[in-house]
């Protein structure tokens, strides 16, 4: 019997020593915010020596004009903005101070859309979603989001307290926007939505009454009827809803390498209270606005 199964040992050993051998040459996937990254190959997350598009810089997108309060003054670079301002804490805590992000211009849809990118990460209010998964990798979420409608203070639309009531007016959002999502399936199911490339257009629109109403994230809501269009209200706020919640996060390449070491960045600010902390000083409480049903 011995004699039989020696050559089976000997395979088995030899297979055991190949493994052992290709499991560590192999990439090792581990779970998002940990010490690596899955991608092409593992990454150490040492600050500020990540592989990063441009070696010892971080390189940052985001849209253009970008708005308030997101950002201040179409400056991303500033760092006065929530937007602005949590790239430089992720930036930070990374290990790359503010001389070494550099930001790029990338249009809204083109950071979640399908293809190589040219940024580290994209930081303008995206919404994680499975869809979007499919094309890019996402951070954990650094905002909490809740959508918003906005319309002419007199209006029929502006009268609105649930969603029922906005079933008969024409609304309006931005293309590719989780506002959009809202638009077409929680309040039109069975008709078009008006559709814009920026939300400049739609504020445009609203002013000029091609649409009733308008639907976009609550802080921007906010900052459109307090500074840009005087004239509107915030009508009302819609439930988080769904698990999980809706979240913006930041935006990274599919095969990204460094994308556990930004999750991982982002759940410690969360947990050392510096998201909170930006989310008062940038955003405003929308305690009082009423949530339509």
């Amino acid at each position: 019997m011995r004699l039989v199964n020696r050559p089976l040992r000997l395979a088995t050993c030899a297979a055991v020593v190949l493994l052992t051998a290709a499991v560590g040459c192999a990439p090792q996937d581990e779970s998002p915010g940990g010490p690596r990254t899955t991608g092409q190959g593992k990454q150490s997350c040492d600050r500020g020596k990540l592989a990063t598009v441009r070696a010892g810089k971080l390189t940052v997108g985001t849209d253009k004009p970008a708005y308030a309060p997101w950002f201040r003054d179409d400056d991303p670079a500033s760092g006065k903005g929530f937007e602005s301002a949590v790239a430089y804490a992720v930036a930070r805590q990374l290990g790359y101070g503010k001389g070494a992000v550099d930001w790029q211009t990338v249009p809204f849809t083109n950071a979640f859309a399908p293809g190589e990118k040219k940024f580290d990460f994209d930081i303008n209010q995206i919404s994680i979603s499975t869809q979007r998964k499919r094309a890019v990798a996402f951070s954990s979420g650094y905002y909490d989001v809740r959508q918003a409608v906005i319309a002419l203070k007199g209006s029929r639309a502006a009268h609105a307290r649930s969603i029922a009531d906005l079933r008969h007016v024409k609304l309006g959002a931005q293309v590719g926007s989780t506002s959009l999502d809202v638009v077409n399936d929680t309040i039109h199911p069975d008709r078009t939505a008006a559709v814009f490339q920026k939300n400049d257009y739609a504020k445009t629109a609203l002013k000029n009454g091609q649409v009733d109403a308008i639907v976009t994230d609550l802080p921007t809501a906010f900052y459109i009827t307090s500074a840009e269009v005087r004239d509107a209200k915030v009508v009302g706020q819609f439930a988080g809803t769904g698990s999980p919640k809706e979240q913006f996060g930041l935006v990274l390449d599919k095969e990204s390498r460094i994308t556990g070491c930004v999750t991982a960045a982002v759940d410690a600010l969360r947990k050392n209270g510096t998201l909170a902390a930006l989310e008062k000083k940038w955003l405003t409480d929308a305690v009082a606005v009423p949530v339509l049903k």
